[in-house]
């Protein structure tokens, strides 16, 4: 199988993150909850791990990062921990429904907010940003990196609109953590939200939130957090305030290990081959009659997807027959990305996305092009 799904998960994962989590199952015991090896040792590994995002995003240190199971349970954290009613937020039309559904659902609440297209290359107008504060406004909530076109977000130029509006900047980076560098202090981001099963290249149930020093978030989730026991209210201070109940520490032990091997091999080098495979793929099928292109490729300086669509077939046709006759998985259908569909005009039928990982070769992207470029020509 040649893999080409990496913006859904990565697939590949380094031998050593494999190495870290059979290594947990045999002996990690529950952080917090006893004074065994075992139980240390697990507090020794979150908190390393905790250094370890903190340092790779530029954060307020190990405790200002708090972990959950994924990017949509990060960003259901943060909406629904900083808006009250009455408060707006911008948005845009790049967002994933882990962005849309919590915000749609806070409306009933009282929350609103302002969607800012995008136009036909998946690009949005940075002035609008400015356009749509309110002097209610309390938050602009935006993707770093489109998981549908790989269109990039110039979260520093946003970062600086927010902070001189006295805004919070909540950043979703799913598609970028890993492979981008990002800096909180000069991006002036407030909350950052991420995961741990793509770019990071750790096991799926790991993901967090850095949170600027500062920013108050009310828990998603109270309950057990290994301190505090007899207070009635949940500990207020993080990175316990956000962690209720038992932490993945298996899965936390092989995002320690992934974050190793990122800095062992570099995020520079990852994005250049990974940005290096998607051009060659991108020129391979850009001039094909009949295959139809999505996102802006002026730059290739841009998260490594190329979204396609093939004359008038159905994207999940395409998909299908990219894996029975050529064994190349891709993703095909809405991508959980229904406005950024609308901006595109491929509501009805979706679009087959390509992502690529620093682990594919240029002979699979050869491969790829020529399936393309032979159902094309069907």
């Amino acid at each position: 199988m040649i893999y080409l799904d990496n913006a859904a998960t990565s697939y590949y994962k380094p031998p050593e993150v494999i190495d870290a989590v059979c290594r947990a199952l045999k002996g990690m015991g529950n952080a917090g909850r006893g004074t065994g090896d075992a139980s240390v040792g697990a507090a020794r590994i979150l908190f390393e791990t905790r250094q370890k995002l903190s340092d790779l995003f530029h954060a307020d240190g190990p405790k200002q990062v708090s972990f959950t199971s994924n990017s949509t349970e990060a960003l259901n954290t943060a909406l629904n921990g900083l808006l009250d009613p009455g408060d707006h937020v911008i948005t845009t039309m790049m967002e994933h429904n882990s962005v849309l559904r919590p915000l749609y659902r806070l409306q009933s609440s009282g929350v609103e907010e302002t969607i800012i297209r995008a136009d036909g290359k998946g690009l949005i107008d940075y002035d609008d940003f400015e356009r749509s504060i309110r002097p209610e406004t309390k938050a602009i909530v935006c993707t770093h990196g489109s998981n549908l076109t790989g269109n990039l977000v110039d979260i520093a130029r946003v970062g600086k609109i927010a902070d001189a509006h006295g805004l919070l900047l909540i950043v979703d980076a799913s598609q970028t953590a890993g492979v981008f560098p990002i800096d909180m202090q000069t991006m002036h981001i407030d909350v950052l939200c991420f995961t741990g099963h793509k770019s990071l290249l750790g096991p799926q149930g790991t993901g967090g939130l850095a949170v600027r020093t500062g920013v108050s978030i009310r828990p998603l989730k109270v309950g057990g957090s290994g301190i505090h026991t007899f207070d009635h209210e949940h500990p207020s201070a993080m990175p316990e305030s956000l962690e209720a109940g038992t932490v993945n520490g298996h899965g936390i032990a092989g995002l320690s290990a992934s974050l190793t091997y990122l800095e062992k091999i570099g995020i520079d080098f990852i994005r250049h081959k990974e940005q290096t495979l998607m051009t060659r793929f991108y020129n391979g099928i850009a001039d094909v009659p009949g295959v139809t292109v999505y996102g802006d490729f002026r730059s290739m300086d841009r998260v490594p997807i190329v979204t396609i669509n093939i004359r008038d077939y159905p994207s999940g046709a395409v998909s299908d027959a990219l894996l029975a006759d050529y064994k190349i998985q891709t993703r095909a259908g809405g991508h959980c990305a229904p406005l950024m569909h609308e901006a595109l005009g491929t509501r009805e039928r979706g679009a087959v996305r390509f992502s690529f990982s620093h682990f594919n070769t240029e002979a699979e992207i050869d491969t790829a092009v020529k399936a393309v470029r032979e159902i094309a020509a069907e």
